[in-house]
């Protein structure tokens, strides 16, 4: 939620052009010291583009849930549990929250009666979306401030870092 304060910063108070910088030396391309630096650079920008969403009221983790129900369809649990890596016990919490929040629904099994499916309400689905469209657009913006030649770099690094994270 803080895209519009960014907005009235001053051009010059953006993100440095990386072509104004010199070529990357040798012990810089060495894997574990680009491991750490890109370690570091990765972490930084996620942190910041999470800052861009739709409420202050759902966490990361209750977040990740409901994207990965709006892309994945209703699941259990337990499924839920397993997919964001937690116990089924912090899943059950989280699950909890976003049903008291109106953000999921829960319905029977169709075939095991001991279970619950989860699902994404039109609101849950309306709060990724608008999350989505923060992200999207406060990252949009800080691209634009980079150099065509930037841009294509960053292009193939992320072309690069899904080959990495095997994606």
């Amino acid at each position: 939620m803080t895209y519009a304060n960014d907005m009235s910063k001053s051009p010059t108070s953006g993100p440095s052009s990386a072509s104004s910088a010199a070529a990357a030396t040798p012990s810089q391309c060495r894997p574990t010291a680009l491991a750490a630096e890109l370690r570091v650079s990765l972490i930084h920008a996620v942190r910041r583009i999470r800052l861009e969403r739709s409420s202050e009221h759902i966490t990361d983790g209750q977040y990740s849930v409901l994207a990965g129900l709006a892309n994945n369809g209703p699941m259990t649990p337990g499924e839920i549990a397993e997919r964001e890596q937690v116990k089924p016990p912090s899943m059950t919490r989280t699950v909890n929250v976003l049903a008291d929040a109106g953000l999921v629904t829960r319905a029977a099994h169709p075939s095991d009666g001991r279970q619950v499916m989860v699902s994404v309400t039109e609101a849950g689905i309306a709060e990724v979306r608008e999350t989505r469209r923060r992200r999207d657009a406060w990252l949009s913006h800080r691209l634009a401030e980079l150099t065509t030649e930037d841009r294509a770099t960053l292009a193939r690094a992320s072309d690069i870092l899904r080959e990495v994270a095997g994606k």
